[in-house]
């Protein structure tokens, strides 16, 4: 008997569409050529690239010749921000972020203290959003950046790209930087006020292994990969032709009916968020600004890993904290928001899509509370063994 997988962790990953997949496999076949090969394997090869970018600046309503190709959004985002750093170093050396920010962003920040670059991170409203007035508090004649996601991955707060953009045209010295990882195919946002743009094609049913870096045409930065001209100077590396390609229907088909699809996803958030609210012990960490697509919330007293793991035997799938974090620590993000270490160090983060059906969720609230029941028995026996 095949079991129903459930699963509830869309912004880890997605499961690549089918026509998306097709795509991919009619380029591997039809076409061999390296794109950047002067034969005409390679021109045909190199022509398509054009035809993908074309469709992707198109429906993004950017340049064509601000799109970089990379391996996905930690590459995107390591390329933006030590780009930036290392080229602009002479003017500044002052970088402001906020404390939600994924760890493909923290990473290379902490890499660039110890090249002598300072970091401040801008305070938090109640609601997890940046505090407008502080990061206006922070800015210096030294500031060469500030990179700021427009969603958390965690808790899936929305955070004000648009105001921030405008409130750093003033500093014409500073860029901005916006990981859009966990907004592009989900929600419509804006670009025009970003320096610099990353996301990635498996958060919206794409293939692995390609993202995008937009750079707006007059910045310069210094390359991550050296080695040569590909599709641009600042990506070095042969064109993975059908990952681009790939790239451009997983788009098309993600912004497709996208406002159609934001509210479905919000009726499934509105009734997981209510069932969720009726569970004793459950604090939601997710604010009312946050993602119809992401829930977070935190169990005090039990280890996340213990759920995670018993929904697991039930063919169901979550997350704590995200993916790419370190297994085992508290939530950095978590404790931004809510300031308190019990909700920091149990969080768990639910993720749903517009594939998710209702009986899905009703079925996972059914497997939690005989979890959480079944825990609160096993706790209360064992005080009394003591």
């Amino acid at each position: 008997m095949v079991i129903k997988v459930i699963y509830l962790d869309y912004s880890a990953t997605t499961p690549v569409e089918e026509q998306v997949l097709e795509s991919y496999i009619k380029v591997c076949k039809n076409f061999i050529g390296n794109p950047n090969s002067l034969h005409r394997l390679g021109i045909e090869a190199n022509e398509l690239i054009g035809d993908a970018t074309n469709q992707i600046a198109s429906l993004l309503k950017v340049k064509p010749s601000e799109i970089i190709y990379t391996s996905g959004s930690s590459e995107s985002n390591n390329t933006a921000i030590k780009g930036i750093a290392l080229k602009y170093q002479n003017r500044g050396k002052h970088i402001i972020t906020t404390e939600l920010e994924h760890s493909s962003v923290i990473a290379p920040l902490k890499y660039l203290t110890n090249l002598g670059f300072e970091v401040d991170f801008v305070k938090l409203n109640e609601k997890g959003e940046i505090d407008l007035e502080h990061l206006k508090s922070l800015l210096r004649d030294d500031t060469i950046l500030v990179t700021i996601a427009s969603v958390s991955s965690e808790l899936g707060i929305i955070q004000p790209i648009e105001e921030i953009g405008k409130l750093l045209k003033s500093y014409p010295k500073c860029f901005f930087h916006v990981d859009m990882t966990q907004s592009i195919g989900k929600i419509d946002i804006s670009f025009e006020n970003v320096d610099l743009i990353s996301f990635s094609a498996h958060k919206f049913y794409g293939m692995k292994g390609i993202g995008c870096l937009i750079k707006k045409e007059g910045i310069s930065f210094e390359p991550l990969i050296h080695g040569g001209k590909s599709t641009t100077i600042y990506r070095s590396g042969t064109p993975a032709l059908p990952l681009i390609v790939s790239l451009a229907k997983a788009l098309r088909l993600a912004l497709t009916n996208l406002k159609e699809k934001e509210e479905g996803i919000k009726q499934l958030n509105s009734y997981l968020r209510e069932e969720l609210k009726q569970i004793n012990g459950i604090h939601i960490n997710s604010s009312d600004n946050s993602i119809p697509h992401i829930l977070n919330f935190s169990v005090p007293g039990i280890k996340p890993e213990t759920l995670q793991h018993a929904l697991e035997e039930k063919n169901i799938f979550i997350s704590t904290q995200t993916a790419c974090s370190k297994g085992g620590s508290a939530s950095a993000a978590v404790m931004a928001v809510t300031h308190n270490d019990n909700y920091a160090a149990s969080s768990l983060r639910v993720s749903i899509s517009h594939k998710t059906t209702k009986q899905e969720l009703s079925f996972f609230i059914d497997v939690l509370k005989e979890i959480l029941e079944r825990l609160a028995f096993t706790n209360e026996r064992s005080e009394k063994n003591r």
